[in-house]
């Protein structure tokens, strides 16, 4: 016969078995709710995120092409600035080698110079004087170096303008390459998206980098940089200016200078032309007086040995009268006559031995006038010739070196020369 066996557990009322399955209701209805709401919390935060992120996003990729805009402003304007530098740079050295032309030409007048000054050292005696053209010759000697130290303090200015050129112009390469750089770092970043390859996530990537800068100090930066290198192209084009005013001016003062100094040696030319032709004339008055008292010379030799002559004949009539015998030897009309004669040619040879010596002194005097003359002569000849031979030197400052031709000869040569009447007479009485 079977028998109940009875579990050993608790046993539960109805009323528990009732609250536990509304408790299990409620329960549920309850976690649903929450379920509920928490999905809807959640569809409402995407929306949020998304549309934050999104808006995000764009505000960012918007930021970065407006960066991108006012650094490409930047550069743009850093490349005129930098084209601007550069054709100044060349400008300031055309000018600078311009300059230094200018100064080497200052060799050949500063040259010239001193061969003339060097070539009317030669002169002789009483032309070895501080004339005009000396003086205007060593005036253009101080007006050549003042003109020289003149250009080469405009030369060594542009050096200096150059480098401070060359230094404005590396700080704006070396900003224009930043600029670059960041270009194309700010275009690759407006370039990314989800889909980007190259996308990961980095080790704090919200960190300040150290060295940067503000907003205003990068701005600060750039613009310094631009306003230097304006400041320095504007010196750079007034050095320019003055440069170019300087070679003007050296130029003029130089050429005023030749003009005047060419006119000192003119004028003295003709100075000396014309006392040469003076001197000349007086040598050949001279030689023409000479001949005439060699002529009369002549004369008075002539009338003196006829004078001896005559006193010969009366001396020895005289003589001879002496002889006569015994009474006849009487002081007769005769006697008187030829002591009278003998008397009378004694003063006459006198007389004329006097006048011989007279005008041979005056020979003399004239021969060393002459003498005096023709030195002087040939000084104003040698003078005339060295200030000659200067004025050709100097055609080298108007006419181009390779059309240059010495009308002069540069060397004084000993030529077969006709002797001097001085010089011939002295030969002859040797």
């Amino acid at each position: 016969m079977a028998t109940l066996s009875v579990k050993p557990s608790q046993r539960f009322q109805l009323p528990d078995w009732h609250t536990n399955s509304y408790l299990l209701s409620a329960n549920a209805e309850r976690q649903r709710d929450a379920s509920h709401q928490i999905r809807q919390e959640a569809r409402v935060l995407r929306n949020e995120t998304n549309n934050q992120t999104i808006w995000d996003e764009h505000d960012n990729r918007t930021r970065l092409a407006e960066r991108i805009d006012t650094v490409n402003r930047w550069k743009e304007m850093l490349d005129k600035s930098l084209t601007d530098l550069d054709t100044e740079i060349s400008t300031l050295t055309k000018m600078k080698e311009s300059a230094e032309q200018n100064l080497q030409a200052k060799n050949l007048p500063l040259d010239v110079t001193i061969e003339c000054l060097t070539l009317r050292e030669s002169r002789r005696d009483i032309d070895v004087v501080r004339d005009s053209v000396e003086n205007e010759l060593h005036k253009e000697v101080e007006v050549i170096e003042a003109t020289r130290r003149a250009l080469q303090q405009k030369i060594s200015q542009a050096f200096e303008q150059l480098c401070r050129l060359q230094e404005v112009r590396q700080q704006l390469n070396s900003d224009h390459r930043g600029k670059m750089e960041t270009l194309e770092i700010d275009r690759g970043c407006l370039s990314l998206n989800l889909t980007s390859p190259n996308i990961s996530l980095k080790i704090n990537p919200t960190r300040v980098p150290k060295g940067s800068t503000t907003l205003q100090e990068w701005d600060d930066f750039s613009q310094f940089n631009k306003a230097q290198a304006e400041a320095e192209m504007k010196a750079a084009m007034e050095l320019r200016e003055a440069i170019a005013l300087t070679i003007a001016e050296t130029n003029n003062e130089l050429e005023a200078q030749r003009v005047a100094t060419e006119f000192a040696f003119r004028k003295r030319l003709r100075e000396m032309e014309k006392l040469y032709s003076e001197l000349k004339w007086q040598e050949k008055n001279t030689l023409e007086e000479i001949a005439e008292l060699q002529e009369d010379i002549r004369h008075l030799e002539e009338d003196l040995r006829r004078k001896l002559l005559n006193l010969k004949l009366s001396h020895t009539r005289l003589e001879a009268r002496t002889y006569r015998p015994n009474v006849e030897l009487c002081r007769d009309q005769a006697q008187y006559g030829l002591t009278d004669e003998v008397h009378q040619l004694e003063a006459t040879i006198a007389a004329l031995k006097q006048k011989l010596a007279q005008v041979q002194d005056a020979l003399d005097a004239l021969y060393k006038h002459l003498a005096r003359l023709q030195a002087d002569i040939a000084c104003k000849a040698n003078s005339m010739l060295l200030d000659t031979k200067c004025m050709d030197t100097r055609r080298k400052l108007t006419v181009p070196a390779e059309k240059f031709v010495p009308e002069v000869d540069t060397f004084t040569r000993t030529t077969n020369r006709t002797l001097s009447p001085l010089k011939s007479c002295q030969l002859e009485l040797a």
